[in-house]
């Protein structure tokens, strides 16, 4: 599979839950191999709903879901999950078992992975998410981020291709949520796989994200770069969405018509030091 073919290819034009409601209208939304996507939109705008399509966890009324160049169907739903691994919102939902080891096991023990096998491929998935301290700890013990991370390691022990995960920020102080974030690039420069993500925190997703999702009212509206998205005034007022930070101060000491404005806090340090560089050097010469 070359890096133009995604990895999944989704199609929903409609979703509609039992209750009557429509989850979505209209999306197209494709992960392609070796990126960072972040979905973003307010309250309601439909993205756990996209991101449970991801994984044939729902199905579009109309449409389709192509994985690995598969379309899936009733008959097939178990490649969309094997390859397309879920982190749900609340880490609780997702933790079953006295231990974090025997927990992040249990998928592969469902999956007929048992015995030493599974627990050292649970051991390594701990490790690469930098949790290994926790392997004997009772998981609903553990702290919103760490039971995030034990979550992430359920996941990546049965080897996806792509790992989806909703709202993996939410309740997470600064520190916690840089920490996930962190391994997030690990796994994705050292694994080679692809992550997905929703987040209503943009200065994460302007930073950690090679390319931004919007959603509105159940549409996916637009999309690109950070940079792109996050310049895009028009795009984010439909959104109902505030740029991230570096942006607005950005805007607010005219670096937004330089010709790459920055769009991450360190882009913005590096802004400001070369302009506070330049006022320096201007002063000598005058001064000379």
């Amino acid at each position: 599979m070359t890096d133009d073919t995604p990895l999944i290819d989704l199609e929903c034009q409609s979703h509609t839950y039992p209750d009557g409601t429509v989850g979505v209208h209209d999306i197209e939304f494709s992960v392609y191999p070796e990126e960072i996507v972040a979905v973003v939109g307010g309250n309601g705008s439909g993205k756990s709903t996209c991101l449970e399509h991801l994984n044939a966890t729902l199905v579009p009324d109309e449409g389709r879901l192509v994985v690995h160049g598969t379309e899936i169907t009733d008959e097939n739903r178990e490649l969309a999950r094997s390859e397309v691994g879920f982190v749900f919102q609340d880490p609780d939902t997702q933790l079953v078992a006295p231990t974090v080891v025997d927990d992040v096991a249990f998928g592969l023990n469902n999956h007929g992975v048992t015995g030493e096998g599974a627990l050292e491929r649970a051991r390594d998935a701990l490790a690469s998410v930098g949790a290994s301290h926790l392997e004997e700890r009772i998981p609903h013990y553990l702290s919103g981020g760490e039971k995030r991370l034990v979550g992430l390691a359920g996941v990546l022990a049965m080897e996806p291709s792509v790992i989806v995960l909703d709202e993996p920020f939410a309740g997470l102080d600064p520190e916690r949520s840089a920490m996930v974030a962190e391994r997030l690039r690990d796994i994705r420069a050292e694994e080679g796989i692809s992550v997905v993500l929703s987040t209503h925190d943009l200065d994460t997703a302007a930073d950690l994200a090679d390319r931004v999702c919007v959603m509105a009212d159940g549409n996916a509206i637009g999309g690109g770069t950070p940079r792109e998205v996050f310049y895009d005034d028009a795009l984010l007022d439909r959104a109902n969405l505030t740029p991230p930070t570096p942006v607005r101060i950005a805007r607010d000491v005219g670096l937004d018509a330089s010709d790459r404005p920055p769009v991450t806090e360190a882009e913005l340090v590096d802004h400001l030091g070369d302009g506070a560089n330049k006022t320096r050097r201007a002063v000598a010469a005058s001064d000379d």
